[in-house]
């Protein structure tokens, strides 16, 4: 074992990001077996350190509920949550989607920014498509210190939100949609050539990284206040 981090052959566990960063390492665990993804967890378990990981499936959320029980799996998502130190949780975050086939990107958005110690609200298929659905919500939504717009189809939710609040949005395309939005990228485009200033663009089905931020802003503004 290094001071920084635990060497088990075939992961090197940051086990200082939490000092270093604020938040502690995700676990990724798409690709990974199901005896790498326990060994991991049991190591961070060790260390008292809470762990998360994403993209996980339902098969490798068994495998380690069978180790610790007291694991949460949000199957939508496809987070696994494993708390040995409750975050007290602060602020608020509005994660919001077009549609409901938008959900899981949300869900993965969400379950991450309420780990990393943010009160997330969720307003889901709000979407252009019927424009009232959202304007029903946006009072609502502008309570929030940060927004993750969740959107695939064209991408348009992210731009109209923006436009609509004074506060910052994070904008996720998603692959969701038929032929030409190309799994994403036509979404993705939506958001990056947005005239609706401000706006931050994560990756495609990156809702990872959008509640990552979110709860990194959030964290700032309430320590401002």
């Amino acid at each position: 074992m290094n001071d920084k981090y635990i060497d088990i052959d075939f992961a090197k566990l940051d086990i200082e990001r939490q000092k270093r960063r604020g938040f502690s390492e995700a676990v990724f665990c798409e690709c990974k077996t199901n005896e790498q993804l326990v060994k991991i967890f049991t190591e961070f378990n060790n260390e008292k350190q809470n762990v998360i990981g994403t993209r996980a499936s339902k098969e490798q959320a068994e495998a380690l509920k069978e180790v610790f029980p007291q694991i949460n799996y949000n199957e939508k998502g496809r987070v696994l949550t494993l708390v040995t130190n409750p975050a007290e949780k602060i602020g608020e975050i509005a994660v919001c989607t077009g549609g409901t086939g938008d959900i899981p990107v949300a869900e993965e958005a969400a379950c991450v920014a309420e780990f990393y110690g943010s009160n997330v609200k969720r307003y889901y298929d709000i979407g252009v498509a019927g424009i009232h659905r959202l304007f029903d919500k946006i009072d609502d939504i502008r309570k929030a210190n940060v927004i993750v717009a969740v959107a695939g189809m064209e991408g348009a939710l992210g731009g109209i939100i923006t436009g609509l609040v004074d506060i910052p949005v994070i904008a996720v395309p998603t692959s969701v949609g038929y032929g030409t939005s190309f799994k994403g990228l036509s979404a993705l485009l939506t958001m990056l050539n947005s005239c609706a200033e401000g706006m931050t663009v994560v990756n495609i089905d990156n809702g990872f990284n959008a509640g990552y931020s979110a709860a990194q802003i959030n964290k700032l503004i309430e320590r401002g206040r």
